[in-house]
């Protein structure tokens, strides 16, 4: 029996992406699926790794990381890429705590000028 495989369009929606996203993975070699003419078919090595794409990019990750990350697996195994996976883990934590002290720094800026324009109002 052969495994499941989704087209080029069922994957875009399966994924909720656009054709040129989709595209655009396979340029930058994220994604390789099986051609047959002009077509293109996705498999569940394919349908696995644009889980791991889409939940990286969630995360705050750049594309070239997801990427490289992703060699590792297919180049060293699952328990060196466990290891990487912690440490870019552990910089995004950093990067993402960065954003929100600066977030929460320019909020409370912009509540006290509203604030303070509104005081000048009354």
């Amino acid at each position: 029996m052969s495994e499941p495989r989704l087209s080029f369009k069922e994957m875009c929606a399966k994924f909720d992406v656009t054709p040129r996203t989709l595209r655009y993975y396979e340029y930058i070699e994220l994604l390789s699926p099986e051609k047959e003419g002009r077509s293109r078919y996705y498999g569940p090595r394919e349908l696995a790794r644009m889980t791991l794409i889409l939940r990286g990019r969630r995360f705050g990750f750049a594309l070239e990381d997801i990427r490289q990350w992703l060699l590792i697996y297919e180049n060293e195994g699952n328990e060196a890429q466990m290891k990487s996976w912690i440490e870019l883990a552990d910089r995004q934590m950093v990067e993402l705590q960065e954003q929100r002290k600066q977030l929460d720094e320019t909020m409370q800026e912009l509540k006290e000028l509203r604030d303070l324009t509104a005081s000048s109002l009354g």
